[in-house]
This record gives C-alpha cells, sequence and structure tokens, in this order.
C-alpha cells in the first residue's frame, strides 16, 4: 500500500463530551464521511446551521447538547464551537497530506461570504460580517443573536487551531447571512482537510506547534 493510499485509509475521527454547570454536550465526528448529521442543541436555528456545516463540509456529525437556554442560547452556542473545535483537532492528527489552505466564496440570494482557511495549527478568527443593512433581531424560538456566529467561529477557531477569514461581500437578510457563512466555512475546511499527499504541508515539519 502506498502512503498516501495509508493517509487516506486512516480514520479520522473523535467522540467527546464536555460537561459545564451550563452545558452537557456530546459530540461524534468523522471527518471522512458524507455529510449525515443528527443534531440536537434546543436551539433550532443553530441546529440548521450546524446541519449546513456537516453537510456541505462532508462531514457525519452527531451533537447533543443541553443547556441554560431559558436563560441565553450564547452558553450553548460557544461550549458547542469549544468542543467542535476540539474534536476537528484531534481527528486530524499530524494533518499529513491534507491540503491545508482553502478558500471560497458562497452566495445565499442577495448574501454573499468570503472564506479563507489555513490549518495553520496558530488559531486565529478575523470576521468581518456586516448585519448593518440586515435586520438584527433574534432567529427562532429560543432566539439566536446573530453576534453569537461570531463566538462560535471564535471557539472553533481557537480549540481547532486553525486560522480562520469571514468577510461578508453584501447581504440584506440576517438569516442568508449566517447561512451563507458556514455555508462557505464547510466548503472551505472540505477542501484544507481533504488528502493530497503523504507529507505535512510546512517547511517546518509540523502544524501543531
Amino acid at each position: 500500500m502506498s502512503p498516501t493510499s495509508y493517509t487516506r485509509r486512516m480514520s479520522r475521527t473523535a467522540q467527546r463530551s464536555r460537561n459545564t454547570k451550563e452545558t452537557q454536550i456530546s459530540i461524534d465526528l468523522n471527518l471522512d464521511g458524507t455529510g449525515e448529521n443528527t443534531i440536537e442543541t434546543g436551539v433550532p436555528f443553530f441546529d440548521h446551521m450546524l446541519s449546513q456545516l456537516s453537510k456541505h463540509g462532508g462531514i457525519d456529525l452527531d451533537v447533543k447538547a443541553v443547556g441554560d437556554v431559558h436563560i441565553d442560547t450564547h452558553h450553548t452556542v460557544e461550549d458547542t464551537g469549544i468542543l467542535l473545535g476540539e474534536l476537528v483537532r484531534e481527528a486530524l492528527g499530524n494533518k499529513a497530506g491534507v491540503r491545508r489552505f482553502a478558500s471560497i466564496a458562497v452566495p445565499l440570494d442577495e448574501a454573499l461570504i468570503d472564506v479563507a482557511v489555513d490549518l495553520s495549527g496558530r488559531p486565529f478568527l478575523a470576521y468581518d460580517v456586516d448585519f448593518s443593512r440586515a435586520s438584527a433581531n433574534l432567529i427562532g424560538t429560543p432566539g439566536f443573536d446573530p453576534q453569537l456566529a461570531e463566538h462560535f467561529w471564535q471557539s472553533f477557531a481557537h480549540n481547532a487551531a486553525i486560522t480562520l477569514h469571514v468577510r461578508s461581500i453584501s447581504g440584506t437578510n440576517t438569516h442568508h447571512i449566517i447561512e451563507a457563512s458556514f455555508k462557505a466555512v464547510a466548503r472551505a475546511l472540505r477542501d484544507a482537510i481533504s488528502v493530497e499527499g503523504d507529507s505535512i504541508p510546512s517547511t517546518k515539519g509540523t502544524l501543531n506547534a
């Protein structure tokens, strides 16, 4: 078996739970899946966004979260981002053979989002998403505050140890802007984690430091 074939056959999966006084979350993921997912967070709009991340990222995802959504949805969204990022980092392992870099622009009707990803091992988020021309009301019940999208990506990028840029080009519908951003990250991540060789794509020889 060639080294590349071996890399492709390696299982890139991870599963873990995270329990705090505010949330109890369990996630099971497979980076080399087909986008199958079961999402239950108690926040329907967030469920919808995570299903987009799974489907368009080609990542099998099982998420079960119970949180203090009767107070606010912040803790559930943020803690899910933390755990999901940790598991992506774990499943990627030493990142041998991955493409590493990817970027894409994704439209959803009037909304257009540009995303770039680097599996750098250096946590960084640049988030420039303009809601000034859109309705900033809470979405769904319990309400999803549009500002929580940034908190989710911050938690995810930091714990996955990736560099992530998310920028809005246009958009007047809050739902469309957020959904396009989840789809765009999903597609960019799908390309970045794809295996196309057997070496670590860094002159340092590592992407984990």
